[in-house]
């Protein structure tokens, strides 16, 4: 099962938990960026769910408009249900329309990208980006995601999260990358004393060897929300004195800035 299908919850232990409703989620989920269309087979290989149960889930949810069938492929596509479930997320997020002109003053000074992000799962998903007038910056767009660990915003979101919730997401992490995960733990240990030191985290190279960035963390209005904003760009425009000296503390402002006018003092 691909490590971004899993689900978290205990399904046989948890008498709250729906799994027909879990299944048919799983199979939304499977369409990633620049896939169109998936049979059932690719379906059921990535959820591991048996396919006589994927043929009567792409049957309801074609039914229900969250999917599409195209009769000449065999195959499915995300129906307009998704995407007005998605709109009216993003519709949601106040924080989006306030921090839009901030973030594209900061992306043009960086010449890089300024983005907001969110968790899902492993994953920090965009819901707001601008990118400068630079040749060579961050083709990630609204919707992109980028793993929550080595990124700087998903180590700066992780920075603000509950102990309890920190330690749940990093132990899928290591075991989903055992390999890699003492390097991985160092880069959020790092993260940490980075934050309490500077107020914000910084990723160079640990994702991509040719991005540099930092992340600030995020609340909502309501004080529960969490999200996390970055500021990022090729490694060679972004050196690490940059970050620090420069970007990092002008995100910070940026942030505190918009929680300000979001009426959180």
């Amino acid at each position: 099962m691909d490590a971004e299908i899993e689900v978290f919850d205990d399904e046989g232990t948890d008498r709250q938990f729906v799994n027909a409703l879990a299944r048919g989620l799983e199979v939304l989920r499977c369409f990633r960026p620049g896939e169109q269309y998936l049979a059932n087979a690719e379906l059921a290989r990535r959820t591991a769910i048996p396919k006589p149960t994927i043929s009567r889930l792409t049957y309801t949810l074609t039914k229900l408009g969250y999917l599409a069938y195209s009769e000449s492929l065999g195959k499915y596509q995300l129906g307009a249900g998704v995407l007005a479930l998605g709109y009216r997320m993003l519709s949601n997020f106040d924080v989006r329309k306030m921090a839009r002109g901030p973030m594209e003053e900061l992306a043009e000074y960086a010449q890089a990208s300024v983005s907001l992000g969110t968790r899902d799962r492993l994953s920090m998903v965009y819901i707001e980006t601008c990118r400068s007038s630079a040749n060579v910056t961050l083709k990630l767009d609204v919707g992109s995601r980028i793993p929550i660990a080595t990124t700087a915003m998903g180590k700066a979101l992780l920075c603000i999260l509950p102990q309890a919730e920190r330690d749940y997401l990093l132990d899928h992490v290591r075991q989903h990358d055992p390999e890699r995960w003492p390097k991985i733990k160092a880069g959020v240990e790092q993260a940490y004393k980075d934050y309490q030191d500077f107020g914000f985290c910084i990723s160079a190279g640990e994702w991509q060897t040719d991005v540099h960035a930092v992340g600030v963390p995020a609340f909502g209005a309501d004080g529960e929300q969490v999200m996390a904003f970055n500021c990022g760009g090729p490694a060679f425009l972004l050196s690490r004195e940059k970050l620090v000296g420069d970007l990092g503390p002008r995100l910070v402002k940026l942030v505190k800035d918009i929680e300000t006018n979001l009426g959180r003092d």
